[in-house]
């Protein structure tokens, strides 16, 4: 595989019709909002948990697209795989908790890591937990998404027709059945950016093949993530700036800055959909030795 040789931002549009796009535990599972603003937030960890899944589901058995971080993965066993595929015993008793003090060999072990993890070789990861794997600063880093406009979480109480034991079935009459809460928005556009490194690329070994199938999650993530709890989630839009060298041509919020969105009504109606807003690009604005790429 071509290891990536060119730098690259990205806008990244996706809304929520009547869901909760990223719930917060500490707030009873709340939308999570700026208090400041009312505006909302999705945390770049959700989003990069999303981006696993469907690779997960398209990559699935394919060599060099296993999953490091999934759901109920013991990480010193992950760890543990790459020691055993490289045959590499372990400086003395319980020294797995050290690398091994020849940096050759070190480096093989995260280097194995990377080669068969795409969340390692794109993310990064910390593994130096009971088995050490080194450390990796991945070429991939997503900041937090928030919405365009401030957002208005509602509560929806739901009913429940079973009950879980006979003593309930005995306790309750009529149609007093257990109560329950559900928080949703009724509708929400939501921003975040992105960056690609190439140089931390060529630590990782992120490819060419990697980054297109980077564009391919953020497309289509949202169509293997459905669930009662978030709505109807989808990808709006795509804009990636691609620069002619590895360490770039000019500064991302400088790109950032080219694209916006703005309301088309121009009222202070609530927006209820994707068609409520208009999104420009100012391709004019883009320094030169910068290209623009528009998915969706």
């Amino acid at each position: 595989m071509t290891i990536l040789s060119h730098r690259y931002e990205f806008v990244y549009l996706f809304d929520v019709i009547n869901g909760n796009p990223n719930g917060d535990p500490d707030a009873g599972n709340l939308p999570r909002l700026d208090p400041e603003t009312n505006q909302g937030l999705v945390t770049d960890v959700a989003l990069k948990r999303k981006i696993r899944n469907f690779v997960a589901l398209e990559k699935e058995g394919a060599p060099g697209y296993a999953i490091y971080m999934q759901e109920k993965a013991i990480l010193n066993q992950q760890h543990q795989k790459a020691w055993a595929a490289l045959s590499i015993p372990p400086d003395a008793k319980d020294a797995y908790k050290k690398l091994p003090k020849d940096e050759a060999k070190a480096r093989e072990i995260t280097a194995w890591m990377c080669a068969n993890f795409l969340d390692v070789r794109a993310f990064g990861a910390v593994m130096t937990t009971g088995v050490n794997a080194g450390q990796v600063r991945g070429p991939v880093q997503l900041a937090f998404a928030t919405s365009i406009d401030p957002v208005l979480p509602l509560e929806i109480s739901i009913t429940r027709m079973a009950v879980t034991t006979e003593r309930e079935a005995e306790e309750q009459s009529g149609d007093n059945r257990t109560m329950g809460r559900k928080h949703i928005l009724p509708y929400g556009l939501y921003r975040a950016h992105g960056f690609v490194s190439a140089k931390l690329a060529e630590r990782t070994g992120f490819s060419e093949e990697d980054l297109k199938l980077l564009w391919r999650s953020l497309i289509s993530m949202f169509e293997h993530d459905r669930s009662a709890a978030r709505g109807e989630m989808a990808a709006r839009k795509l804009v990636a700036f691609e620069h002619e060298s590895a360490m770039g041509n000019a500064p991302a919020h400088k790109l950032f800055e080219t694209v916006t969105v703005k309301r088309a009504n121009g009222d202070d109606a609530p927006a209820r959909c994707f068609a409520d807003y208009d999104v420009a690009i100012d391709r004019a604005a883009v320094p030169q030795g910068v290209t623009v790429h528009e998915f969706l």
